[in-house]
């Protein structure tokens, strides 16, 4: 789903309410000021006049305001006639015209894709700093792509919870778009699903929502799988890997506030249709009673009730003096993808016991992609990508941004958002994405991501 800034709409804060923020905060990208800098610096770097990065910024036209190192200030886009930071000139029909003057010295345009992100993009909440960070991840795929010869332009707004996002796309830049990332809230979908259709927009709506709109509007791309469509997919990926070879031992955690009691309720169920014997025990059992429900004669896979790690530690503990009684019983691990933001403490124990978590997505820190990414997140931006959020964020925003506009320079209108369309390997998440009846488009990507004794992982894509 990062800050992307950590402070981002403070300057807004000052002036604006919360409402009149919402509808039109529009901006190109946010400067986080260094020791030394000044207005005219900052204007300077980003091609744009002092007036333009004052209007933009209206806590500076206070009296007494000085600039200060660490502030965060919006960075209009240029108008026309200005230059660009990177050599090109802003233009009223086009925002990106190529610099680089042609034989008879005109200005030759670019077909450049317009990128358009309408989210809660704003400090106030835990909301809008998972969105920043998104936002910014987009903004480092696009720079990226740009090195390829892929040129976008991006409009960026604000739209925050309860905000009318109908408002928002009276903005004249709104009907021109090519794609739209966003909303986040349910009730802002079927308006911009709507306003997408009717403008032949792609819109991406990359987190979880309520309401079957894709359904119906073949503009629509949902990332979001429902619990009930990856929770069969998870249990249908265990008995493929499992019920033939495995014994199934299921441990009760008592954890009264478990979010993965639908998954282990409904294995149940299916291991009961098929006539395959398991085992239930606890972590409150006796060592002798806790080992009697594993099989010595075959490899035995342990589903825990619980997602959370003071209970998985539980597991750990238990299962480190099953092993240490009975040297030579062998175990697998089948888990959530919650355990991922385990890594920095579990991740031995992950490898121990052979474990396997399904999963959309995951977050490899040790992959030399991933660290790039996070190197120049923190260049960028003079902070980390958020360690609390599981999938990052910011690599969120990387992945759909190189996978959309990828796919959109190389087939237009006509991408479908298969992963065969977009030769794209991505950091964290694959999307692969099939049609809903005469309806939009919804992402499958569905894989069991494999700690293996060894100490290397696979990635079992299904």
């Amino acid at each position: 789903m990062r800050s992307y800034l950590k402070y981002l709409l403070l300057v807004f804060a000052v002036t604006f309410s919360f409402t009149v923020m919402a509808q039109s905060v529009q901006w190109r990208d946010q400067h986080k000021v260094k020791r030394r800098e000044t207005v005219f610096g900052i204007a300077k770097e980003y091609g744009i006049s002092i007036q333009q990065l004052i209007d933009a910024n209206p806590v500076m036209k206070q009296t007494g305001y000085e600039l200060k190192k660490g502030d965060l200030i919006f960075v209009p886009f240029a108008k026309e006639g200005d230059f660009n930071p990177d050599g090109t000139v802003a233009t009223k029909d086009s925002r990106k015209v190529t610099a680089k003057a042609t034989d008879n010295n005109k200005v030759k345009p670019v077909n450049a894709i317009r990128v358009g992100v309408m989210l809660p993009l704003h400090n106030q909440d835990g909301d809008g700093k998972r969105m920043i960070e998104y936002y910014r991840g987009i903004l480092l795929a696009l720079n990226q792509l740009k090195s390829e010869g892929i040129t976008t332009e991006v409009h960026a707004w604000n739209v925050p919870k309860g905000a009318d996002i109908r408002v928002t796309l009276t903005d004249k830049n709104a009907p021109n778009l090519d794609i739209i990332f966003g909303p986040l809230y349910s009730d802002q979908v079927k308006p911009l699903a709507d306003f997408c259709r009717n403008n032949n927009i792609k819109l991406v709506i990359p987190f979880s929502i309520t309401g079957n709109e894709v359904e119906t509007n073949p503009n629509i791309f949902q990332v979001y799988q429902t619990e009930e469509t990856l929770n069969n997919k998870a249990i249908a990926c265990f008995l493929e890997r499992f019920q033939k070879s495995h014994h199934p031992v299921f441990i009760n955690c008592n954890d009264a506030n478990s979010q993965v009691g639908a998954f282990t309720s409904s294995l149940r169920k299916q291991l009961d249709l098929q006539k395959i014997k398991y085992d239930l025990t606890s972590t409150s059992s006796s060592s002798a009673d806790f080992a009697k429900h594993f099989d010595a004669s075959r490899p035995n896979v342990v589903v825990v009730n619980s997602e959370k790690s003071p209970q998985l530690n539980e597991v750990f503990a238990k299962l480190a003096q099953l092993k240490k009684a009975r040297p030579g019983i062998a175990i697998s691990l089948y888990g959530y993808s919650q355990w991922f933001v385990y890594q920095d403490y579990d991740l031995d124990y992950f490898f121990k016991y052979n474990t396997y978590i399904p999963t959309t997505y995951y977050y490899n820190k040790a992959a030399d992609k991933t660290k790039e990414l996070e190197a120049l997140y923190q260049e960028q931006y003079n902070e980390p990508m958020a360690k609390q959020y599981i999938p990052r964020m910011a690599i969120t925003g990387y992945d759909q941004a190189e996978f959309f506009v990828r796919g959109l320079k190389l087939h237009g209108k006509n991408f479908k958002g298969t992963a065969s369309e977009v030769k794209y390997k991505p950091l964290q998440t694959r999307y692969n994405f099939v049609r809903v009846g005469q309806g939009g488009y919804v992402n499958d990507n569905f894989q069991l991501v494999h700690f293996k004794t060894d100490q290397t992982m696979e990635n079992l894509v299904y």
